[in-house]
């Protein structure tokens, strides 16, 4: 297993007296603020020979700590508007320096703030960890890497450990998913990966693979997938999972995850370089799945988790779907195809539809959408994730309590909100058809190009009809992470499996 274990630590003398650790790795603030006064004296003396101590990440010979080695890292740059990545970027930098010095197994300490914004900072820190030591599946195949780290201890009162290590195994799966080429991740393996990850896990499996099934249960996402059909290695794929906790059902949430496994942009093609980066486009359906692992490890009681990741290949060919099409999605709504570059918005629709009808009958329902959808979240927010609720959810408060877990777990979100103009930017303007799927100018240019996508979710499958003088109200939160599914550069960065995090914490709170 590549993962690196996050281990409790109580006893304050394993700084000392090792306990196997051979490092300590200090996330602090300021160096006053460590609680253990030998390390504030030993760096305070390692200050006046060296300036930088404190004010970068910084390796300090350490005699009588475990290993002998002292890494502070400093969190830098706290201000009115700063939040808790502050102290994931500094583990970070304090974690590979203790790596690259030969430590196998460091003791991570996090200096104690007052401050409700980093009320969780020692349990961002060691996810930092495992987001900074993750190497690309590619990478570990091929040459048969093992753990970077043989553990990574964290110094805390309460334990920890369970919570970050379920939440790191669920990291680790989307990360794989999301990050790893078109060919070893095509939605066969994509599905292959999760059955086997998902072994002996309690969770519910089942993968769609049949053509006449995915044609006719899921018509949007098989026109997206129509060139695809005839090579078999990049034949489409429906995912379903089902976790359901001990006890009474007090809850239930939906999710519907974009697995696009690489989008060419179809007959609009992408071009000018547009497709490096395009096996990416996997993002929601490998962070929906990272979820459902975490779950499976963590078994809260009381709550039902249903998925459906829909995989497939946006492929060119003379079996391709083109624009101006009118396809009936699986709720029954006629979509005429305003891009093929639109794709994910269709398979999303089917999965939501299909969703919808478990919704009906379920408890305290709550349904999402999780994709690397647009450009124009990118233009609009940068590297943030946008959620876009419906009135039930409104209602509901489902956005401000994902915006809450987010500040305070390091995956921040940005709120939008659906109007009148998302609903008549769908509209087909001559009746032929029910709902188009999108104008035909990118997203990054279009106005309101990530908000009225939701709109169009809601009408192609059906759950507009479930709005709140519905007899079944039906909560729907939209969740566009085209701009947080990596970091680093921005073809190629490292996938961050956001929003896992705080969905988990929505999900158990």
């Amino acid at each position: 297993m590549f993962q690196v274990p996050v281990i409790d630590v109580t006893n304050e003398q394993a700084i000392f007296e090792g306990e196997g650790f051979d490092a300590v790795v200090v996330v602090t603030p300021k160096l006053a603020d460590v609680a253990q006064q030998e390390i504030s004296l030993l760096a305070a003396h390692a200050q006046q020979i060296d300036k930088r101590v404190g004010q970068q990440a910084t390796l300090l010979f350490a005699p009588g700590l475990a290993g002998g080695r002292l890494v502070i890292a400093p969190v830098k740059n706290i201000g009115d508007y700063t939040d808790v990545r502050v102290y994931a970027t500094a583990a970070k930098e304090g974690i590979n320096i203790a790596k690259e010095a030969g430590a196998n197994k460091p003791l991570l300490v996090v200096a104690h703030s007052q401050e409700e914004r980093f009320k969780f900072a020692s349990q961002v820190a060691a996810l930092a960890c495992g987001q900074a030591l993750w190497q690309p599946l590619e990478t570990r195949e091929a040459k048969q890497l093992t753990a970077p780290l043989t553990g990574i201890g964290l110094l805390v009162s309460d334990p920890q450990a369970d919570l970050i290590n379920a939440l790191e195994a669920g990291r680790l799966l989307a990360r794989d998913l999301c990050g790893t080429d078109p060919e070893r991740m095509s939605a066969i393996n994509f599905a292959e990966y999760c059955v086997e990850s998902f072994k002996d896990s309690g969770l519910e499996v089942e993968v769609v693979d049949d053509k006449q099934t995915l044609l006719t249960e899921y018509p949007l996402l098989s026109a997206v997938g129509r060139s695809s059909f005839d090579v078999e290695r990049h034949q489409p794929r429906v995912v379903k999972l089902a976790y359901t906790g001990e006890g009474e059902i007090t809850r239930t949430l939906l999710f519907a995850g974009k697995g696009v496994v690489y989008d060419t942009g179809g007959a609009d093609i992408k071009i000018a370089g547009g497709m490096a980066g395009m096996s990416r486009d996997k993002g929601g359906a490998a962070a929906v799945a990272g979820l459902m692992k975490t779950l499976s490890l963590l078994k809260p009681k009381g709550i039902k988790v249903i998925a459906q990741l829909g995989l497939v290949r946006n492929s060119i060919g003379s079996e391709a779907f083109v624009t101006d099409e009118i396809i009936t999605s699986h709720a029954g709504t006629r979509v005429r195809i305003g891009n093929t570059d639109a794709e994910g918005r269709l398979v999303l629709a089917d999965l939501l539809s299909h969703l919808r009808e478990q919704a009906i009958n379920a408890t305290a329902p709550s349904l999402f959408s999780v994709a690397t959808l647009t450009g124009h979240v990118v233009r609009a927010y940068g590297g943030y994730t946008a959620l876009v609720e419906n009135v039930v959810a409104k209602q509901q408060k489902v956005a401000e309590k994902l915006y809450q877990a987010g500040q305070q777990w390091a995956e921040p979100f940005e709120v939008s909100h659906l109007r009148p103009e998302d609903f008549e930017k769908v509209a087909d303007k001559n009746g032929a058809a029910d709902v188009i799927s999108s104008n035909n100018a990118p997203s990054s240019i279009t106005a309101r190009g990530h908000q009225y996508p939701a709109a169009f979710l809601l009408k192609a499958s059906g759950l507009d009809k479930h709005g709140l003088n519905h007899n079944i109200p039906l909560s729907f939160t939209h969740i566009d992470i085209a701009g947080s599914a990596t970091e680093g550069d921005p073809l190629y960065g490292k996938p961050t499996a956001q929003p896992l995090v705080a969905l988990l914490q929505f999900a158990v709170s």
